[in-house]
């Protein structure tokens, strides 16, 4: 756990590895949580609540960036059992509240350990769910957020910016970085979008963050220049990926040739083994696969020739 002034970022303690998936606590009397995590990390997250001394009945809104299952997956927990109110994406809105879609989805990706890795998804109601839009002002745990909608890695992406602090709560637009390692785009299917995506992290750096929170996982401090280099990898993947389909190539037969590419940058980096076990977890080699080629798929079909 870190913390600074009313922020507190919760370790959700994934498949119990520590330090993969994380949500945000603000505020001392009433709370707000930005992202839920999945269902398998409720318990976590509220025991790790109590154990700072605050009440898990007191969060009184859920900040979701976007409705991923290992964002969002646990929301219906915390309307159902402490009555809390749901912020979320006009796109993301009536798939929390009828998440069968959602659920075959994510089933035609994650097969039958679909339970083990997020839990169960129940619907949120109707009256717990509040749309919000970009530029969209939120009160919630004693501090104003600003929504910024920031596409990219989802069509139904939001962050969410406290000015007074100049700290973002960045979702998965900001990447996924582990400790001091390099931050990674993760591109799961099926609505990567490399140009929106590219749009969003200018959008970002033009506010001048002094921190951001990734969910994936934890606090980066003056991250300007490591947006850049996010900017550069997401461009370096995506054009490495145009040549291999291009060459005819299978995502199935892709993988494993970007999985080396992607330990090698780790561990050119300094990261260890159990970091790169951390990266897989959080961004999984064959989902970026999958991803990134359903990008040039479906935008950019005429570049495959």
């Amino acid at each position: 756990m870190t913390a600074t002034g009313v922020i507190n970022f919760i370790d959700g303690q994934h498949l119990g590895r520590p330090r993969v998936l994380g949500v945000g606590l603000v505020g001392t009397g009433e709370l707000a949580l930005i992202d839920s995590g999945p269902d398998v990390c409720f318990a976590a997250v509220v025991a790790e609540i109590r154990r700072l001394g605050f009440r898990p009945e007191d969060v009184r809104q859920v900040l979701v960036t976007h409705i991923h299952l290992d964002h969002s997956g646990g929301t219906w927990r915390w309307v159902r059992d402490f009555g809390a109110t749901v912020c979320v994406h006009p796109r993301g809105a009536a798939h929390l509240a009828d998440p069968a879609k959602l659920v075959t989805s994510a089933t035609k990706i994650f097969g039958a350990d679909l339970p083990r890795l997020w839990g169960e998804v129940r619907p949120v109601p109707l009256e717990k769910i509040r749309v919000v839009q970009d530029g969209e002002e939120i009160a919630a745990g004693g501090t104003v957020f600003r929504v910024v909608e920031s596409p990219g890695h989802a069509s139904h992406h939001h962050a969410y910016w406290l000015e007074r602090d100049r700290t973002l709560f960045a979702g998965d637009v900001c990447g996924v970085g582990m400790g001091d390692g390099p931050l990674l785009p993760p591109c799961p299917p099926p609505d990567i979008n490399v140009e929106l995506w590219l749009a969003s992290l200018e959008k970002i750096q033009a506010l001048r963050p002094a921190q951001i929170w990734l969910t994936h996982f934890g606090g980066v401090h003056e991250p300007a220049e490591r947006l850049r280099e996010l900017a550069r990898r997401l461009s370096d993947w995506s054009g490495w990926m145009r040549d291999q389909l291009r060459a005819g190539r299978s995502e199935s037969e892709i993988v494993p040739f970007f999985a080396a590419r992607v330990m090698a940058e780790l561990r050119c980096a300094g990261v260890n083994e159990e970091g790169l076990r951390a990266y897989e977890q959080a961004d999984p080699t064959e989902m970026n696969v999958w991803g990134l080629a359903r990008y040039w798929k479906r935008f950019h079909p005429e570049n495959l020739a």
